[in-house]
């Protein structure tokens, strides 16, 4: 089986300055503080790829990694949703956003980081919603699924399925728990054959993404979830 390897390409904190080449790219997206940092330092197994912070909207740019040896992109967007930041900064996230996801013709799937302590939350929706209209696949991933009961994720589940017609990748990067059942959804996405096993201390998980089916749900404003307009 073949090991991931995931290393910082590029970073870009306008549009002008996003990667414009033919490789493909999986987009990570999710809410401030929602994990995305810690959940990219599990895929590479290092601890310090993507830098974490206690303050949440701290990563304020868009980090391209590249995936080998299979030659794709993940790409790290700002955590939107942070009451903090000031309204001109949320603003411009959220147009960066919104072009990036319309106008990037190699971006073949979003990766929604999604908190399993919480309900679907207005901006997520809103995301989602904005993505399917434009015609992307969703991924829906679970993090930190160490900090909530069985109950509350079989819950979470559920309403993922429903919203992104996908069964999410439950994960933990505190745990090490779901990298191997991530990848694989990844890898399976862009069409690729390899699978990946479990890494060295990682945790199984009997749960693994499962496409569901169903019609897409409307369009609607990334800006406005970037941005924070219409949060819950």
């Amino acid at each position: 089986m073949p090991t991931p390897k995931l290393e910082l390409e590029t970073t870009a904190y306008t549009f002008d300055q996003l990667m414009h080449n033919d490789a493909p790219q999986l987009a990570l997206a999710g809410r401030s503080n929602v994990g995305k940092s810690s959940l990219v330092n599990a895929l590479a197994q290092r601890r310090k790829l993507a830098k974490v912070s206690a303050t949440p909207g701290k990563t304020r740019s868009i980090n391209y990694y590249r995936v080998s040896p299979w030659n794709f992109f993940l790409v790290d967007l700002p955590g939107y949703g942070y009451a903090k930041a000031n309204h001109a900064e949320r603003e411009k996230w959220g147009k960066l956003l919104e072009r990036y996801l319309k106008e990037c013709s190699s971006l073949k799937a979003l990766v929604l980081l999604v908190d399993s302590r919480l309900p679907p939350q207005a901006l997520d929706i809103n995301l989602v919603e904005y993505a399917q209209g434009l015609g992307l696949a969703i991924i829906p991933v679970l993090t930190k699924s160490d900090k909530c009961r069985q109950r509350e994720l079989n819950a979470r589940i559920a309403e993922w399925t429903g919203l992104a017609k996908r069964r999410p990748v439950v994960t933990s990067a505190a745990q090490r728990r779901g990298m191997a059942n991530l990848w694989n959804a990844l890898l399976e996405h862009m069409g690729i054959s390899d699978r990946v096993g479990l890494a060295e201390g990682e945790v199984a998980d009997r749960r693994p993404a499962q496409k569901a089916t169903g019609p897409a749900d409307k369009p609607s404003d990334a800006a406005e979830a970037a941005a924070g307009k219409k949060d819950a």
